[in-house]
């Protein structure tokens, strides 16, 4: 478990993260999301313990990393954007020496440098010097560093930067894997990556966390999309007497919108609607919640619109 109570990083006048709280379960997979320069960095970085925060504390597996940092260092697993290796080193002395880091000796030292190799399939790798390796090959040396130990805690800063589709497609599955025994930590600009990994999206802005939600909570709007062989006049008629719906748009070819009132049951009413529409001897092509799209979402909470709908959603499922 981890526990990021009021966290705050400044440097001198300029406050970088201001005041986040989180709680993050056991194994599992959170999406940290936020426009450059809106602090999830700076947020990894205390949370991996290598930056001291000015106020707020970190709590994981009920110790507090700023009285317990090299003992739970060892249990988390940090890939920064920029990975910090020595060019001259071959990939195997270097995760040697990352593994030494980690506390790792012997026998032990061994068995999780090559699980790690294997892992992130750079074996053929191993004796070439990091300074030849391509963007991608220095990101997978990047990931095995990071899995050395098998960290309980994983935090993974844009992890398949660099990386090709298949590449891409082979990290996902890694990630995936480690999650049944991890929690991990993911930042991205890639919105297709919080759909295809993320239970959960924490979404900073201006230093500030701004929503903490499930994806399907997000993925949530107050709005219906319904297409039939009705007439405005008839659409009008028949759904005038259904209480929920507090507007009605047209989208053309026959689709329309329909905005629910707040606290509306988006189930109950699609199911009201059915009904309604069938007994009046109308054709029923489609009827489907409205879904939110996740970079539409990102961009307009990121440019200050759309957290009141957020937060809307959110109560609703809750």
């Amino acid at each position: 478990m981890l526990e990021v109570n009021r966290l705050k990083r400044a440097y001198g006048e300029v406050v970088a993260v201001d005041s986040v709280s989180f709680s993050i379960a056991n194994n599992g997979i959170v999406g940290l999301l936020g426009h450059n320069g809106a602090g999830k960095t700076t947020v990894m970085k205390m949370l991996s313990g290598y930056l001291e925060p000015s106020a707020g504390t970190i709590y994981f597996d009920g110790l507090s990393l700023a009285d317990n940092t090299k003992a739970l260092q060892q249990k988390i697993g940090y890939l920064p954007e920029s990975l910090p290796v020595y060019p001259e080193m071959s990939v195997a002395e270097y995760l040697e020496y990352a593994a030494e880091l980690k506390g790792l000796r012997d026998a032990q030292k061994a068995a999780e440098v090559k699980r790690v190799i294997l892992a992130t399939d750079i074996a053929s790798k191993l004796l070439a010097p990091i300074a030849t390796l391509s963007r991608g090959y220095k990101q997978r040396v990047g990931v095995a560093q990071a899995l050395l130990g098998k960290p309980s805690l994983l935090i993974l800063d844009e992890p398949t930067n660099g990386l090709d589709p298949t590449q891409t497609l082979q990290m996902r599955e890694l990630i995936r894997s480690i999650a049944k025994e991890a929690t991990i930590i993911l930042s991205t600009h890639i919105m297709q990556e919080v759909e295809a990994l993320c239970d959960r999206v924490l979404m900073m802005r201006a230093g500030k966390l701004v929503i903490d939600a499930t994806l399907s909570q997000l993925r949530q709007s107050q709005g219906i999309v319904l297409h039939t062989n009705l007439s405005s006049h008839e659409m009008e008629q028949y759904l005038d007497a259904i209480d929920g719906i507090q507007a009605i748009t047209a989208l053309g070819a026959g689709q329309w919108r329909l905005q629910l009132m707040e606290g509306a049951d988006a189930r109950l009413l699609s199911a009201t609607l059915a009904k309604t529409l069938v007994a009046q001897g109308a054709e029923l092509y489609q009827l489907q919640a409205e879904r939110r799209d996740l970079e539409s979402l990102f961009r307009d909470v990121n440019e200050g619109r759309g957290l009141d709908l957020v937060q809307e959603a959110m109560e609703h499922a809750a």
